[in-house]
Parts: structure tokens; sequence; C-alpha cells
């Protein structure tokens, strides 16, 4: 398989090892932590590169996930793998309906008002009860001394377009919120 056709998303990290026998933490930035799991096979971004890995076992261990990768099997190998990046190839995402976005798809995209107002970018989602919400860091500069904003992801309501190849977001928001 051609590396160029891959698109790899990051969908987590590694974390601090655990016990002597290879495991790690593991960060996980899907919307349910347990779904990277579904999500296989995973890469390691190791020097800047993709690399293939394989998950040998996992489980929760005190609110955390922990992970034992293949071929990893004690603490100096899982050290040299402490807080590198989990990805996945995007084909192994099932496709969504019109209007649903995975939460990888909208975090960096730039949000636009319908005035044109730059209102930031997305730095995280954040689940509430009801709806998600858009967490977005302000620019520098904000004309509104905002430094970050909470947009209710409503998808036609609030979020009127989500363009992943611009990667920007269009909201009918008031920039002085």
């Amino acid at each position: 398989m051609n590396m160029q056709q891959q698109r790899i998303e990051t969908v987590g990290k590694l974390g601090s090892t655990y016990g002597i026998r290879g495991w790690l933490r593991i960060y996980s930035s899907t919307e349910q932590a347990e779904s990277i799991f579904d999500y296989q096979p995973w890469f390691l971004k190791i020097k800047g590169q993709w690399q293939p890995t394989e998950l040998e076992n996992w489980r929760h261990h005190n609110h955390e996930l922990i992970v034992k990768l293949k071929g990893v099997d004690d603490r100096e190998a899982a050290q040299t793998l402490a807080n590198v990046e989990i990805g996945v190839d995007l084909s192994v995402f099932p496709q969504l309906e019109e209007g649903d976005y995975y939460w990888h798809d909208l975090i960096g995209c730039a949000v636009v008002n319908l005035e044109g107002y730059a209102m930031g970018t997305v730095t995280e989602m954040m689940e509430t009860g009801s709806n998600d919400v858009l967490v977005v860091k302000a620019n520098v500069k904000d004309a509104f001394g905002k430094q970050e904003r909470l947009i209710p992801f409503l998808y036609e309501q609030v979020v009127k377009r989500v363009d992943p190849a611009t990667k920007t977001i269009t909201v009918d928001w008031d920039a002085g919120f």
C-alpha cells in the first residue's frame, strides 16, 4: 500500500509508562475514549513519520486507559514511546450523515461568523448534556477582547457550514459573545 494514499489523523497520544511490563497510559481524543480501540491499525508518530503498530491489549485502570503494544515488553521500550501521537488512517472511519462530523475534523478549524468576523480556532470539543460545544480560542488581537468563545455545535441553527477542505466552520453567532 502506498503511504501517500493514507490520510492519517491523530486520535490520541501515549502517556507515561505503567508498571514494568511495557504498558503505557493513553489519552484519547475520540468522543468516547474507548472508541479509539475500534479504529485499527494504529500508527505512531516516531521522528515525524507515522509507523504502523499493533495493539496487544488494553484495559481500564483507575479512570485511565492503559495499553500494551506488541513488541513493547519492558519499561525501557515503553519509555521511548511516552507522549508519542497515535494516529489512524481516515479510511477506517465510517462515513457520517450530513451534518455529523468527527471531533478530529472540527479541531483546528477556523471559525468565522456570517458577518465574516474571524472568531478564532477550535481547540477542543466539550460534551454538555444537550449538545456538543466548540471551544474556540480567540485570535490574539480580538476586537471584543475575548480569549475564548464557547459556541454550541447545533447544525443549521448555529453552525451553517463546515468546510473540511479549507478547515473553516461558518457560524451564525454574535462575535460579542
